[in-house]
């Protein structure tokens, strides 16, 4: 099968790959950018595990083919830690209130996390709740992912939540 160019701008970053036009996002960002903190987990689109930032919403990345982010912005887990490697304030929230085991599905819930402090800086539990609704763990029982975001609410500066 004839393989299509395709450029976009990951974690800041103008990158371009050659891809045949089924590959999935999933694979394009794994496989041709060498970025493996999206995870593939169920192929299906119900866990989460490959969630990424496009455009300024989450989306599934194992249901979009690169070819449809042709153009677009996107932000993985790699890309929500300073250039430095310094965490972000969610991904140490995460650390301290122990949002994770596995970690498995961290980059998928970190990332939608993201988002959804972009979208609302002051949730409440119940709006973390429906806000990460789309993203399962196996392994914690939200309890403390649910602390980590409310504690990195309160930790984000109100320049980027205004982004």
């Amino acid at each position: 099968m004839a393989k299509i160019d395709v450029s976009m701008t990951v974690n800041g970053k103008a990158v371009s790959g050659a891809c045949e036009p089924r590959t999935l996002l999933i694979h394009f960002l794994r496989e041709e950018l060498g970025l493996t903190g999206p995870h593939i987990g169920c192929d299906t689109t119900h866990c989460g595990a490959c969630t990424v930032d496009l455009d300024g919403r989450s989306v599934k990345s194992c249901t979009m083919f690169a070819v449809q982010a042709g153009g677009a912005t996107v932000t993985t887990i790699e890309g929500i830690a300073a250039a430095d490697g310094t965490l972000h304030p969610l991904q140490e929230a995460f650390r301290q209130h122990h949002g994770l085991q596995c970690g498995f599905c961290t980059p998928g819930m970190i990332t939608r996390a993201w988002r959804l402090l972009q979208d609302d800086p002051n949730p409440t539990e119940a709006e973390i709740r429906m806000g990460i609704s789309g993203n399962l763990c196996r392994c914690t029982g939200y309890q403390n992912i649910v602390k980590a975001i409310h504690a990195a609410a309160a930790e984000l500066p109100v320049k980027e939540v205004a982004e």
